[in-house]
């Protein structure tokens, strides 16, 4: 258990647009630089931050599976991408029941490869001539199949922005933000859906909501990552109402443990790195990457 607010040091930027999806890859941190279509790696060792990989056409969040294989949600493609480290970029999943994928935004990748995202309708992330094709904006998984192939299903009936995503440790329970904070009667929620064996979900807890106010719109979850003991770490808020900009940390009840203010306008998204782990980055809507010693103990599925 940590104690104390977490001391947040700015690494880089910011940059201008939006930074997002940082993961650990046992040496540095990557992350996306949405508006450059580009991933920045940061090396803690050396200090430097450098573009790893571009063209990635406004990639948002990422996300490891067990193997080792970096996927992407693309969001001006209208795919999820998996990165090789050699520098090719193959699609994995583009349509749904035969249509075009919105715009995907954050994803996680559970132990059977099953590959899990939210699926909103981000115009900034896009060519305006584009055109959204379903009628839906949900959480969809693509279920590895034994000739590489994947199919494609949707598993939430009942989002209308879904944003952040998690597996939690044990597999059996998927986390989704529902943050859609362009509407005043819609509550801003953290939901635990069960998940069932054949991939469907089962219907959702509500752990926390963000509520809803007369002069302005909570900002929900944004982004999230784990903790050692289940413990969900989530980016949230902005200035325009409620407590700020901060970092949260949720028991997998729904409990609020701890929250810890952060310096900028809006925090998008988190991970734990380092040698030992209790390190948590986070990227920002202006392109920052901060970085604070937490106490706590990060949980990934890799490396």
């Amino acid at each position: 258990m940590s104690s104390g607010s977490w001391r947040f040091e700015l690494v880089d930027g910011p940059y201008g647009g939006i930074s997002e999806g940082p993961v650990w890859d046992g040496e540095s941190i990557l992350f996306t630089h949405i508006g450059t279509s580009s991933i920045m790696r940061y090396s803690p060792e050396s200090g430097e931050v450098s573009e790893w990989r571009g063209g990635l056409n406004h990639t948002n969040g990422l996300a490891w599976d067990s193997a080792g294989r970096l996927f992407g949600a693309c969001s001006g493609g209208r795919s999820i991408l998996r990165i090789d480290a050699q520098g090719a970029n193959h699609v994995v999943a583009d349509r749904v029941d035969g249509q075009k994928l919105n715009t995907p935004n954050d994803l996680a990748v559970d132990r059977r490869g099953r590959i899990w995202w939210t699926n909103p309708w981000n115009a900034a992330n896009i060519d305006p001539s584009e055109v959204e094709e379903l009628d839906n904006r949900s959480v969809l998984m693509a279920d590895p199949q034994p000739d590489g192939s994947y199919t494609v299903k949707r598993v939430t009936f009942d989002t209308t922005m879904p944003n952040g995503i998690l597996v939690s440790i044990d597999q059996k329970t998927l986390y989704v933000a529902e943050s859609n904070s362009d509407r005043l009667d819609i509550d801003r929620e953290l939901r635990a859906y069960p998940i069932n064996d054949d991939g469907s979900l089962g219907p959702y807890t509500v752990l926390h909501t963000f509520g809803k106010d007369a002069n302005a719109v909570h900002r929900g979850i944004d982004g999230m990552c784990l903790d050692i003991d289940g413990n969900i770490v989530a980016t949230a808020g902005w200035p325009s109402a409620g407590p700020g900009p901060m970092i949260y940390v949720f028991s997998p009840t729904g409990r609020v443990l701890e929250t810890h203010p952060i310096s900028c306008t809006r925090p998008t998204n988190c991970c734990f790195g380092g040698p030992d782990m209790t390190t948590l980055y986070v990227t920002s809507t202006d392109g920052h990457l901060f970085r604070a010693e937490t106490g706590r103990v990060g949980w990934g599925i890799y490396p």
